[in-house]
C-alpha cells in the first residue's frame, strides 16, 4: 500500500500551516528538525503549540529565527545549502522542486534569468525551513501521492520586499495556472511558499478514493471571525496505479540523454530508461521507458514531450511488486553517508549506499570513491544493515 496526502486549502495555504498540519496528523516533529537543522545549522528552532482558530483546535508551528542577520541568497546559494545537507536523495529532490518552480515564476515576474533571481521573502531562513520541514515530513510518511482542493487566495494588499503588492499577488496567479482557485477572503490567504509546495510536488483533485488513517489541522497566525484560518491535511493509504510510457525516438542527439533522464527521476518518475532497437529501414533507435505512477503522469508526459524529439507516447498499465523500503544513515570519517534497504517477511534482502553522499564523502577527504564505498558498507552492515538481517523496526 501507498500513502496519499489529501490538502485542503479552502481556506488558504502557507508552508508553515502545512507543517503545523503534518505535525497534527503524526509526523514526528523531531524529523521535520533534524532536516532544518541540516540545511541551516543553527539558523532557527522548529516548535509546536495547540491553539484555536475559529472554535476548532489546530497544530501552530513556530519557526524562531536564530541567525542574526539573514544573507542574500540566490538559487544556487539554496541548492548548494542543500546539497551539503546530508539529507536523503528524495527529499534533496523535492526541495529542488519547490525552489526551482519558485525560481521560474520571480524570474518570469521580474524579467531576469533564473540564475539572478533573489529571494527575499522565500529565501529567508524561516521560509526555506517551512520548505524543508514539509518535505521531510512527506518523506517521513512515504506519500507518493500528494493532492489538494481548490486554493483560496485571498483579496486586497499586501506588503512585500518591493512595497506593497495586490492580492492574489502576481507570484500566486503565476503558480496556480491551470489550478481551481477562489479569492473569497480579505488578506493574503495563500503564500508562494504554500503555493510552490503544493503545486510543485502535488495535483489538484478532489480527495482520492482511500482507506482514511488520520487527519491533521495546521493554523496560521491569525483568527478571523468568519472562517477558520487552517490548512488540514487527510492521509490514507491506497494501491496505486503505475503506468510505463514508452516512445521509440531515431533523430536526438544522444547527448542529450542523460540530462533528460535525470530530469524524468526530478519529474517524479520512479525509473527511467533507454533500450537500443532497430525501426523500420533498419533504422538505429532508442526506446525510452518511463516507470510512474498515475499521480505522476502529467508532469512525467510533459518533462518527455520537453526533453526528448518524440511526438508521440504509449502507455500501459502494469503492476509493480515491491520490495518494504527503509532509511538510515552512517559515518564515514566524520561525513553522513545514506543507506536504503530494502526486504519482506521480516528481512533484508538488499542494502544499497548512496552514491552521491559517497562521492562527497570522497571528494572532502581526499580519499578514492571504492574505499569510502567499502567502508560505508562495513559500517552498515556492522549496524546490521546487511543481506539476511532482521528488518528494522519502525
Amino acid at each position: 500500500m501507498a500513502t496519499t496526502v489529501w490538502v485542503d486549502a479552502t481556506a488558504g495555504i502557507a508552508g508553515d500551516m502545512l507543517a503545523g498540519a503534518l505535525v497534527d496528523a503524526g509526523v514526528p516533529l523531531e524529523v521535520m528538525a533534524a532536516a532544518v537543522e541540516a540545511v541551516l545549522p543553527g539558523a532557527v528552532r522548529l516548535r509546536t503549540h495547540a491553539v484555536q482558530r475559529a472554535g476548532l483546535q489546530a497544530t501552530k508551528l513556530e519557526v524562531d529565527v536564530l541567525e542574526v542577520q539573514a544573507p542574500h541568497r540566490h538559487l544556487a546559494d539554496i541548492r548548494g545549502m542543500v546539497a551539503a545537507s546530508g539529507l536523503d536523495a528524495s527529499v534533496r529532490m523535492a526541495v529542488d522542486r519547490v525552489f526551482t518552480r519558485l525560481g521560474a515564476v520571480e524570474a518570469a515576474a521580474h524579467g531576469v534569468a533564473v540564475e539572478a533571481v533573489h529571494f527575499h521573502e522565500v529565501g529567508a531562513a524561516d521560509s526555506i525551513a517551512d520548505i524543508v520541514a514539509v518535505c521531510a515530513g512527506l518523506h517521513w510518511l512515504g506519500a507518493d501521492d500528494i493532492v489538494f482542493s481548490t486554493v483560496e487566495l485571498g483579496h486586497g494588499s499586501v506588503r512585500a520586499a518591493h512595497g506593497r503588492l495586490p492580492v492574489p499577488t502576481p507570484a500566486a496567479l503565476r503558480l496556480t495556472e491551470g489550478c481551481d482557485v477562489t479569492s473569497a477572503h480579505a488578506g493574503e490567504m495563500a503564500t508562494p511558499t504554500g503555493l510552490a509546495l503544493l503545486t510543485a510536488l502535488g495535483r489538484q483533485d478532489r480527495m482520492p478514493a482511500m482507506r482514511l488513517r488520520a487527519s491533521g489541522m495546521g493554523a496560521g497566525s491569525r483568527d478571523p471571525a468568519d472562517h477558520a484560518n487552517v490548512v488540514r491535511v487527510v492521509l490514507g493509504d491506497h494501491a496505486p496505479r503505475h503506468l510505463l510510457l514508452e516512445a521509440n525516438v531515431d533523430d536526438m542527439d544522444p547527448r542529450l540523454w542523460p540530462a533528460a533522464l535525470a530530469s524524468l527521476l526530478q519529474a517524479g518518475a520512479q525509473d527511467a530508461w533507454v533500450t537500443p532497437i532497430v525501426m523500420k529501414k533498419g533504422r538505429p533507435a532508442l526506446t525510452l521507458s518511463v516507470l510512474c505512477t498515475d499521480a505522476a503522469r502529467a508532469a512525467v508526459e510533459d518533462t518527455v514531450f520537453r526533453e526528448t524529439t518524440t511526438i508521440g507516447l504509449r502507455a500501459v498499465d502494469v503492476e509493480k511488486v515491491a520490495l518494504d523500503r527503509g532509511f538510515a544513515a552512517v559515518t564515514v570519517d566524520g561525513h553522513r553517508v545514506a543507506v536504503k534497504y530494502a526486504g519482506r517477511h521480516g528481512r533484508i534482502y538488499n542494502v544499497s549506499i548512496e552514491w552521491d553522499d559517497v562521492a562527497a564523502a570522497a571528494k572532502a577527504t581526499g580519499r578514492p570513491q571504492r574505499e569510502v564505498l567499502a567502508a560505508a558498507t562495513d559500517v552498515a552492515a556492522a549496524a546490521g544493515f546487511l543481506a539476511g538481517a532482521a528488518f528494522p523496526a519502525d
